[in-house]
């Protein structure tokens, strides 16, 4: 697996920067890691972490985001709060919360949107990896990028990370396994190979030629089919905020049964709750 090299910076600025987060890892997020691992809890590592590993890029690491699947949730947090977390299920569809001090830990199981869900291909085609000398197991690379690729909201957009991640990672990935896991979102994927393109053209070699040549026969057929007989708005997959007033217009919202994942409460607390996280 390809690691990519961290960004060169001021080696004085870097050495008490990375000395800063050890002793956040160690503190903080390590006895969480060994808890789990003494519970025989399986989770993975994703976040800020796994995105540095991945492209080189560092950030302010103000979380650690460990994903497990939906039936282990209640019982990481439960680990989790047997050696001093505050904890919570902030998100029955998603998303529980460890806290510490100033310092927390998502524990998350699917994506926001419903879509991402955690099965046991995370896990088949998790990435190993040492973490202050006790193995972990970081989120494969593919379903990082298929999360990822749904976020874009006024406060956050995740479409420069799938670009950094094409970038370092692009000839490695099992390109059919990402196309499989959009399945019908196949669009989304597209707009953001198109979109790398554009942010770096002469690197368009690390994307396939086949699943540009695939996406783009997909959308030349999609185009000549019969329109949507009832009116979809696929936008609040994308911003569960910025695509509101098109359901007051009467479109459908694709997160809902039996096209989305999700039930009518569980985007009802989903949008009462913007701008209330931290």
């Amino acid at each position: 697996m390809y690691y990519a090299p961290k960004l060169n910076k001021c080696a004085a600025a870097t050495a008490e920067a990375d000395e800063a987060r050890k002793c956040v890892y160690n503190d903080f997020y390590l006895p969480a890691v060994l808890a789990l691992n003494e519970a025989k809890l399986p989770f993975l590592v994703g976040g800020a972490y796994a995105f540095e590993r991945f492209t080189g890029i560092e950030r302010h690491l103000k979380d650690f985001d460990i994903f497990v699947r939906p039936e282990d949730c209640r019982r990481a947090l439960d680990r989790l709060s047997a050696i001093g977390y505050q904890t919570e299920l902030a998100f029955p569809h998603w998303l529980g919360k460890a806290v510490c001090g100033q310092h927390y830990i998502d524990v998350i199981f699917n994506s926001g949107n419903g879509v991402a869900r955690v099965d046991d291909e995370w896990f088949h085609h998790a990435i190993v990896e040492d973490f202050l000398g006790v193995p972990i197991k970081l989120c494969p690379i593919e379903e990082t990028i298929w999360s990822k690729a749904f976020v874009m909201e006024r406060e956050r957009y995740d479409g420069a990370d799938v670009a950094h991640l094409l970038l370092a990672c692009g000839k490695d990935l099992s390109w059919q396994r990402l196309l499989e896991r959009f399945g019908p979102h196949w669009p989304l994927l597209l707009s953001h190979i198109i979109l790398f393109g554009f942010i770096y053209p002469s690197q368009r070699s690390q994307i396939p030629q086949w699943i540009v040549d695939d996406l783009l026969n997909r959308l030349c057929e999609e185009s000549v089919s019969p329109a949507v007989a009832k009116p979809i708005c696929y936008g609040t997959l994308l911003s569960r905020e910025q695509y509101l007033p098109d359901l007051e217009l009467g479109y459908h919202d694709a997160r809902l049964t039996p096209k989305g994942n999700m039930t009518k409460a569980e985007t009802a607390q989903w949008t009462a709750a913007i701008g209330k996280e931290k």
